[in-house]
């Protein structure tokens, strides 16, 4: 494995694709496409099937490498659409893997209440499509019923009143296409340990063998690493340990949620993450966000901090309020010594949010 000394974002590259949305978890199938989780927005006027509504999650295709690329709206994916009558039913996509034929994703769901600092995420929805996307199941193998906060329960729900509300936010780890560079068997996911302001920080995690990712009780949570570096697990989430504490930011919420991808040629799992500081109300101030990268030789670590930026400002921009970094895991070069990454930006301009969308950057991966 090459030592990883840094990474040096390339601001020329930045490119800026239409449409709106935030979020951008991205999975690489055996198809060759990406698949793609927009979040709040209406996605892209020249792709065949928009609407013109803005949904709360979607999942599109994405073919092609930068900078051509092609999106494919799904029409498969149940609509969750935003608007007055529909806030109760919301649900908020994060990680998805494709396996196979099969694509796993799950969504975080938010309580009743939508003004911070009560709002919250407080349990995940696990869906999949057995066919690359073209249609989608609940976890019981049932159609796709997205429930009222009131509806939920552990039957309808993977994560459902967990200690901290943890699990809320499921980030999965990706490892090359159709999950082949994996050879342990297992999937692994991430998530911030809860929603407190003294817990978001922390890092926790759970492993599940492939074949069983629909099935709670095959979970294992992460507890402590070993002297020689093996992973101790339990399926009590209760024995959970963190696996990596970062820096906090002035209101939790949603900060700390990362992005994980392993990097064969250089035999390294990386991992992007952010934050974002907010007012005592729960909204976002008018100051650049937080981006980190570590690198790490197993996948629960030890992780090691190689870049820092205490504001996140792409081109520049010192109104850039750029956040939730997804690194592609098609787009890492064949030597590994780059790769792109994704993100939203909420900077205003005019009343105006212009960098609300996919925006992608190409990035230097700085070795010994």
């Amino acid at each position: 494995m090459k030592t990883i000394l840094g990474i040096r974002r390339l601001e020329k590259t930045l490119q800026r694709l239409g449409g709106s949305g935030d979020n951008w978890h991205m999975t690489w199938a055996r198809d060759g496409r990406q698949y793609l989780v927009l979040g709040d927005g209406k996605g892209w006027p020249e792709v065949a099937g928009f609407t013109g509504q803005t949904y709360h999650t979607r999942v599109y295709g994405l073919a092609g490498d930068p900078p051509d690329l092609e999106l494919e709206h799904l029409h498969g994916y149940p609509d969750l659409v935003s608007g007055e009558g529909l806030q109760q039913h919301r649900y908020y996509g994060g990680g998805l893997l494709a396996i196979d034929d099969h694509i796993y994703h799950f969504l975080s769901a938010p309580n009743r209440s939508s003004d911070p600092p009560t709002s919250r995420f407080v349990g995940s929805k696990l869906i999949f499509s057995p066919d690359l996307g073209q249609s989608w199941k609940n976890q019981d193998g049932s159609p796709v019923c997205w429930e009222e906060e009131a509806e939920r329960n552990r039957e309808n729900m993977i994560f459902l009143d967990e200690p901290g509300e943890a699990f809320s936010l499921v980030s999965l780890l990706q490892m090359g296409r159709n999950y082949e560079d994996n050879t342990d068997g297992y999937v692994y996911a991430y998530a911030p340990n809860g929603n407190r302001e003294d817990t978001m920080n922390q890092l926790v995690m759970f492993r599940v063998p492939q074949s069983r990712i629909l099935d709670r009780s095959e979970y294992e949570f992460f507890v402590s690493c070993n002297r020689d570096g093996a992973a101790n697990w339990s399926k009590d989430i209760g024995d959970r340990g963190v696996v990596y504490a970062f820096a906090k930011c002035r209101w939790p919420w949603t900060c700390w949620r990362p992005s994980i991808v392993f990097n064969a040629p250089l035999g390294v799992f990386m991992m992007a993450n952010w934050g974002m500081g907010h007012d005592a109300e729960g909204a976002w101030v008018d100051n650049p966000g937080y981006l980190g990268f570590w690198v790490a030789d197993q996948p629960w670590g030890p992780w090691r901090q190689v870049h820092e930026e205490t504001e996140w400002t792409p081109l520049g921009d010192p109104r850039a309020q750029a956040y939730q970094p997804q690194i592609s895991p098609r787009w890492i070069a064949r030597d590994g010594r780059s790769f792109w990454l994704a993100f939203s930006d909420f900077q205003t301009v005019a009343s105006e949010h212009p960098y609300y969308r996919f925006n992608y950057q190409r990035v230097e991966i700085l070795t010994a």
